[in-house]
C-alpha cells in the first residue's frame, strides 16, 4: 500500500510539474516575460574586421528565467528564404565581440544565419548582479537562443545548431542532453567549468579538503558582500605575469591583455567574475547525461591545449548508445587560444561540413 501510494505522489508531482503536456495544454497560462530594455552600443566595436559580406545587427531575446540577452546577429547577404541557424557563445568571461562573435560572422559568410549572444550577467546581457555565471542559467542561455532563432521566419526551426566556446563549449554539450531542438553542437577548445572548479587542472585538486578550504573562503566572502551590498570582483587576466607562469597563463595573457583580443566590457580582460561565482560551478556538475545525446555533436580541440582533456573525456562518454555522430578533431600544432582567432588554425570547413550534414 505505501509503495501504492508513493508511486501515486510521484505521478502527481510529475503531472502537476509538465510531464502531462498533453492534457495541460488546455489548463491556464501564466503571464510571460516583457524583455528589459537594454542599451547596446551601435557602432562597430569587434577586435576583428568586419566582413562586407556579411550583415550585421543588434538584437535581444530573453530566457525563462527572465534574463534579457543581447545579441548581434549575422546574415549572409542577398539571403533567400529559410536559412539553417546557429547559436554561438564563449569562451568563459569573454565577449560578443571578441571570440564567438568571429565564429558567428564567419559561419554567416558561409551561408548561416547566426547569433553570438553575451550569457547572462555579462556583457551587454541584462542580469543583476553582474559578473556571475550559473551552470543552470548558462545552459539554459543557450535553449533561450534557440527559442528566438525557431519564432524567426528566416529560420527553418528544424535546422537550428548551436557552437560554445571554451567555458561555453562544456554549456552547449549540457544543452544538447537538455533540448531535443538543438540538432547539431559544436565545442571548440572545451572546458567543463564544473569539473574544473572542484577537480582543479587536471583534476589534481580532486579531494575534500581543497574543495572544503573553497567553500569556506567563497561562504566567508558571501557575508562580507552582504554587508557591504557589494560584491568583491576575483580579478580577470593578470596584465603582467611572472616569467615561471605556465605557458596557457602566458597565452590567456596574449589574447585578452592586449590589442589581439582586449575588450573593455570582457572579464577576462578586466576585473574577471565575482569572488563567489565558483559556489554554484563547485557544487553542480553539468554532463552527468552527455551519454544520452541523440544529436550530432562535433569536440575540436588543440594539440597541444592545456584543457584538451576536456575534450577527451566528453568524448569517450558521447560515443555510447548513441555515439555513430559524434567527432572528436584534434587541430595539429593548437594551444587553447589558437581556437579563439588563429584563422588558419580553427577548422572552419570542418565545422561548415558538420553543420551542412546535420542540420537538414
Amino acid at each position: 500500500m505505501k509503495k501504492a501510494l508513493s508511486a501515486s505522489l510521484l505521478a502527481l508531482a510529475l503531472f502537476s510539474y509538465g510531464a502531462g503536456t498533453a492534457m495541460a495544454q488546455d489548463q491556464a497560462t501564466t503571464p510571460g516575460i516583457t524583455e528589459q530594455k537594454l542599451t547596446l552600443g551601435s557602432e562597430w566595436d569587434k577586435v576583428f574586421p568586419q566582413n562586407e559580406q556579411v550583415t550585421h545587427s543588434k538584437i535581444t531575446f530573453h530566457n525563462r528565467y527572465g534574463i534579457t540577452l543581447a545579441a548581434d546577429l549575422y546574415m549572409p547577404k542577398n539571403a533567400k528564404g529559410k536559412l539553417p541557424a546557429i547559436a554561438v557563445s564563449g569562451p568563459y568571461g569573454a565577449v560578443k565581440e571578441q571570440v564567438s562573435g568571429r565564429y558567428a560572422q564567419e559561419l554567416a559568410a558561409r551561408g548561416f544565419l547566426t547569433i553570438a549572444f553575451d550569457p547572462s550577467f555579462t556583457g551587454e546581457s541584462g542580469g543583476e548582479p553582474r559578473f556571475i555565471s550559473s551552470p543552470d542559467i548558462n545552459t539554459e542561455d543557450f535553449s533561450a537562443a534557440v527559442d528566438y532563432l525557431s519564432n524567426r521566419d528566416d529560420v527553418n526551426p528544424e535546422q537550428i545548431g548551436i557552437l560554445g566556446i571554451c567555458g561555453w563549449g562544456g554549456f552547449a554539450v549540457n544543452a544538447a542532453a537538455m533540448d531535443t531542438r538543438i540538432k547539431a553542437t559544436v565545442a571548440s577548445t572545451m572546458y567543463d567549468m564544473t569539473r574544473v572548479t572542484a577537480n582543479g587542472y587536471n583534476d589534481a585538486a580532486d579531494n575534500e579538503e581543497a574543495r572544503f578550504a573553497m567553500r569556506k573562503a567563497m561562504n566567508d566572502q558571501r557575508t562580507v558582500d552582504y554587508r557591504n551590498n557589494t560584491y568583491v570582483l576575483a580579478g580577470g587576466v593578470p596584465a603582467t605575469l611572472p616569467d615561471d607562469a605556465p605557458q596557457f597563463f602566458k597565452d590567456y595573457n596574449a589574447f585578452y591583455k592586449t590589442e589581439r583580443g582586449y575588450h573593455p566590457r570582457s572579464l577576462g580582460s578586466n576585473g574577471g567574475w565575482t569572488v563567489t561565482n565558483s559556489l554554484a560551478l563547485l557544487n553542480a556538475p553539468i554532463l552527468q547525461y552527455a551519454d544520452e545525446i541523440r544529436s550530432a555533436v562535433l569536440l575540436v580541440h588543440g594539440e597541444k591545449a592545456h584543457s584538451r582533456y576536456f575534450s577527451e573525456t566528453v568524448y569517450q562518454q558521447l560515443k555510447g548508445k548513441f555515439g555513430d555522430n559524434k567527432e572528436l578533431v584534434i587541430v595539429p600544432d593548437a594551444v587553447h587560444t589558437d581556437l579563439y582567432d588563429n584563422m588558419e588554425k580553427i577548422p572552419f570547413d570542418k565545422i561548415e561540413d558538420f553543420f551542412r550534414k546535420n542540420l537538414k
